[in-house]
């Protein structure tokens, strides 16, 4: 009978295993920087309708937030999107798209924040796609709410799953922020650590952490500012794909680094050659991203 071990991918890490559990010999969080603190987060919702048509619904906090609706119909090989800007902290607006009739209601003028422009409590935010639900996030139930699921009583709720979150972050080489990789699994704490801040290093250095355990770095970054990590993580294998070339090499245009989590279909799958495959075939896959776009020089 074979081990588990021989099912993973060529170098994939199980974050369970020996190479982090126990004590680590880098400390989690010993750098005197303080995490960057993200100035804009975007989740992206799949929503699948009774009538068997998926939506993506697009939410961007920022200052103001932002709502995006997207299908790709049958016919087109490109999405159609609408977008809508909500300005206030409160309120509700209806409009048409694809011959349906999209229904948002909000309210975020109670919410409160932990670190970034993204409510974690006492917020809600609900999306009706012909009557339907097609999305309900946060926590606040007050009279208005009630009073909306009073009236959609009896109605289809549409199945919607997060399947990929952005944020954008300026400032410290560190960045703190947490996942889930999918329904069953746990939410997990991921930090990434950049920079000259381990001793006995004389190049850049980032350091990937999982739950306050070191899952693998990455030295001399100045050449090595591409790659692809694999990861063992809820029983998914997870790549890490990070490019951190315009930190070194074009600074005046931003000097943004990509560091991003993308899950893949199976165990014994290569992530771009099945990516390429599934397209070909139509055929649509559970996944879930994480991706940290980085406006900071590590040195």
């Amino acid at each position: 009978m074979r081990s588990i071990a021989t099912c993973y991918s060529e170098h994939a890490i199980e974050i369970s295993d020996s190479y982090c559990s126990g004590p680590s010999n880098q400390s989690y969080l010993t750098s005197k920087l303080k995490p960057s603190i993200p100035n804009e987060v975007t989740c992206i919702y799949k929503a699948e309708l009774s009538t068997s048509r998926q939506l993506l619904i697009m939410l961007t906090w920022q200052k103001s937030l932002n709502i995006n609706i997207s299908e790709k119909p049958s016919s087109q090989s490109k999405l159609i999107s609408r977008f809508k800007s909500l300005e206030k902290k409160k309120g509700n607006k209806a409009f048409q798209f694809c011959n349906f009739k999209i229904e948002v209601f909000w309210d975020i003028s109670t919410a409160m924040y932990d670190k970034g422009p993204e409510p974690i409590n006492g917020f809600y935010f609900v999306v009706f796609v012909d009557s339907e639900l097609g999305l309900l996030l946060g926590d606040k139930d007050d009279d208005e709410i009630f009073e909306m699921k009073k009236m959609k009583t009896g109605i289809q709720k549409a199945k919607f799953l997060l399947v990929s979150r952005s944020e954008q972050y300026s400032g410290n080489a560190v960045y703190s922020t947490k996942a889930k990789f999918c329904d069953t699994g746990t939410e997990h704490e991921i930090v990434i650590k950049c920079g000259r801040e381990y001793e006995g290093y004389k190049s850049s250095v980032f350091c990937v952490f999982i739950d306050q355990k070191v899952i693998f770095q990455v030295e001399r970054l100045r050449w090595n500012f591409r790659g692809n990590h694999a990861i063992f993580l809820d029983g998914l294998l997870v790549d890490m794909m990070w490019d951190v070339h315009d930190w070194f090499f074009n600074p005046t245009i931003g000097g943004y680094a990509i560091f991003m989590f993308r899950t893949r279909s199976g165990l014994h799958s290569r992530l771009w050659l099945e990516e390429k495959i599934l397209e070909r075939k139509g055929h649509e896959r559970a996944e879930f991203s994480l991706l940290i776009c980085a406006c900071k020089s590590p040195d």
